[in-house]
């Protein structure tokens, strides 16, 4: 069976999603689709809208086959870990491609733009870390050290999907794989949209942004009626989906309750930053006024969202550092379909990573440190500990028809 692989969120899965993954399958001819999915918590530090099992059924009722989750040690780093962790998992599971959604649409320029940064590769990687100690994103980071080697630019490198286009094909690369890859040009609305347009296909932060407001109706349409159901579902019984909003007390908690010299050892907790949080949060009632007061140009958004869910879950530099320095160690398996399931089957022999199905089974750190942030997110769900602890360890793979 020929398998592309896609690397997904879904937070939520949207018709701009389906879109992808049926223009996956005609583009590459694939019989099965694998898709390499964040768990609870997300790369621009966030906490999930719904649960990774929520979204897992959605991705299978939207054209996947097969999801796999990427550990929180890969799914919540910039985007060169996390697109390596991605690809990793895709070539180890046996995917033949990879398909990724880009502002470009063009998977030769890619390449070309690959080619040109690994020609002066020292200065490159010199100029991306100097623009980010400046402050800058790591996409705006790439972009400007792109433009500093004089040399044509044929990508543009500051937008999202672009720039987790182009880590995808170097984590290739440096891992000398075989997959192909492809690319599918983003329909109609950008990453950023926060308002919701015309046609179908709206962003999932606009989806997002509608959700939170209560006007999750006016959404209905942007998403497949599967989604909107589960959403739906999700916020009658639970009153909210997830956001920051409901862990900041528990970060409340750790912030005031730690001393500097604790909080710095949790990761991406650095230079003084450990100060500057206990200061903002002595003044803040809510989340996104603790995020305005401990912004400044020296840290992005998404950087101090990262190390406050770090914060929250109590990952240490050391912990982080000794998964993230070897590649992931296993396959779990978060959901199938029968065709996903056939797949398997043809394939399992060859697999150089061993199967997670139950995570209790096994001992690897990295499902340790899975185990533990999801009972962090499951306190935000207003789950008890043992409900939690069941769902993490004993929850066998979805299964879709």
């Amino acid at each position: 069976m020929r398998a592309t692989g896609v690397v997904v969120e879904y937070n939520p899965f949207h018709n701009g999603h389906y879109y992808h993954l049926q223009e996956s399958r005609n583009i590459t001819q694939a019989d099965c689709i694998i898709a390499v999915m964040s768990g609870n918590f997300l790369q621009r530090g966030e906490p999930a809208l719904l649960s990774k099992w929520k979204r897992t059924k959605m991705a299978l009722l939207g054209g996947a086959d097969l999801v796999i989750e990427l550990p929180y040690a890969y799914a919540t780093s910039h985007a060169p870990r996390f697109a390596f962790g991605s690809i990793f998992l895709l070539q180890a599971a046996g995917a033949d491609s990879f398909c990724f959604g880009s502002e470009s649409g063009n998977v030769s320029v890619f390449h070309e733009t690959l080619d040109l940064a690994n020609s002066q590769d020292q200065d490159y990687q010199a100029n991306v870390s100097e623009y980010m100690s400046q402050g800058f994103s790591y996409p705006s980071a790439a972009a400007k050290a792109y433009g500093q080697l004089n040399i044509p630019l044929t990508l543009d490198l500051s937008k999202p999907n672009n720039i987790l286009g182009y880590e995808y094909i170097r984590a290739s690369r440096e891992l000398g794989s075989a997959i192909k890859p492809f690319t599918i040009k983003r329909k109609n609305a950008d990453y950023h949209d926060v308002v919701l347009g015309k046609g179908d296909i709206a962003s999932a932060t606009a989806i997002r942004e509608a959700v939170f407001s209560h006007d999750i109706e006016k959404a209905a349409s942007y998403m497949p009626a599967f989604t909107f159901d589960l959403v739906k579902e999700e916020k009658q019984n639970k009153g909210a989906l997830m956001n920051w909003e409901r862990f900041y007390p528990l970060l409340r908690y750790q912030l005031l309750s730690s001393s500097p010299c604790e909080l710095n050892r949790f990761y991406e907790v650095e230079e003084g930053l450990e100060n500057r949080m206990i200061e903002a949060m002595k003044e803040s009632e809510s989340f996104q006024s603790f995020m305005t007061r401990l912004k400044t140009k020296r840290y992005t958004w998404t950087r101090l969202q990262r190390a406050c869910l770090h914060v929250l879950n109590k990952i240490q530099k050391d912990d982080m550092h000794r998964i993230l320095d070897a590649p992931p160690a296993y396959l779990r398996i978060l959901g199938m379909t029968e065709t996903g399931r056939e797949y398997l089957g043809s394939v399992k022999k060859s697999l150089e990573l061993p199967l997670v199905t139950t995570v209790s089974k096994h001992d690897f750190e990295g499902l340790k440190m899975e185990a533990k942030t999801s009972l962090v997110y499951a306190q935000g769900a207003s789950l008890n500990r043992l409900d939690a602890e069941k769902e993490e360890y004993n929850t066998p793979p979805v299964m879709v028809k």
